[in-house]
């Protein structure tokens, strides 16, 4: 793992105190890294021999095949079809096995908890407390790096981010202030925080590395505690982040990464400064190059 860059947004973004927080400079090109490494580590040499897996959009899949080959051991990784193919190319080139199947069945292996007939020791993406807990590394970094921050902007998919990065920040500067993203074609938090129960939504995003349609009941406590507010982005205003990043800053993002972007540039200037130092994470760059093409030059 690395301490990723905190740089500031380019000027050419009119948003001052905005930082972004880098997570595509982690060897596998996401934040993911961060827990997966750690719940593979904290696993009993015994548990791991048996190989590891779990389920996954792509970079979830990607860092568990990294982590498995620098412990010696298989990785397979249950990824839907319509998976992006750098990701699924990249975790077969990190020595993992991504097993391709329709969304639906992949969502019903994890309701059903599948893993629990066979043989490799699961890492589960988003309730496994040893991947929170590597998540949580991050909030602190950005402490470090940035002690009077304010304001942190984390996407949500599952749930395994906002709760390690949340849990970090509240425990050792409470008044930073959390804002969980999500794309507006996927509003699983927010569907469930306004129900005051978890809810499942229907899915149609281009942020394929959030596109999680329901909160568990395990998470959803724990991230309605840690959350201060939730941000929905649209479609358009994610494309004109990935954009942004790609001529402005120099970085190259997958929708899914410039969540965080786009919703800080979505709020209205007024807003935006009551927030004080903001930080977006920039949590991966698995874009296929047809797709980053595409947006660059609508």
């Amino acid at each position: 793992m690395r301490h990723t860059p905190l740089v500031p947004a380019d000027e050419r973004f009119e948003a001052e105190d905005l930082y972004l927080k880098l997570e595509t400079f982690q060897p596998v090109g996401s934040f993911k890294l961060r827990g997966v490494f750690n719940a593979v580590a904290a696993l009993s040499e015994t548990e791991r021999r048996r190989g590891v897996s779990t389920v996954s959009a792509g970079n979830t899949a990607q860092a568990l095949a990294w982590s498995a080959r620098r412990f010696g051991v298989p990785a397979r990784s249950l990824m839907p079809e319509t998976a992006p193919s750098a990701k699924i190319e990249a975790v077969r080139a990190y020595g993992g096995e991504p097993v391709l199947v329709p969304v639906a069945e992949l969502f019903r292996y994890l309701r059903e908890e599948g893993w629990k007939d066979e043989p490799y020791a699961f890492i589960h993406p988003w309730t496994n407390r040893d991947v929170m807990t590597g998540h949580a590394s991050l909030g602190l970094e950005i402490l470090e790096d940035l002690p009077e921050v304010e304001t942190v902007l984390v996407p949500v998919g599952g749930g395994g981010l906002l709760a390690g990065v949340g849990a970090a920040l509240r425990a050792a500067k409470p008044s930073v202030r959390v804002v969980a993203v999500e794309p507006s074609g996927c509003p699983s938090l927010h569907r469930s925080l306004e129900a005051g129960r978890p809810m499942e939504v229907d899915c149609r995003t281009i942020c394929d590395g959030v596109a999680v349609p329901y909160i568990t009941a395990e998470m959803f406590p724990l991230l309605r505690e840690l959350s201060s507010s939730v941000a929905l982005v649209s479609e358009d205003m994610v494309k004109s982040a990935v954009k942004s990043l790609a001529l402005w800053n120099k970085v190259v993002a997958e929708p899914s990464g410039a969540l965080c972007v786009a919703a800080a540039l979505a709020i209205p200037k007024a807003q935006r400064g009551q927030w004080g130092k903001t930080v977006a994470l920039v949590t991966g760059g698995s874009i296929d190059p047809a797709k980053l093409a595409g947006i660059l030059t609508a």
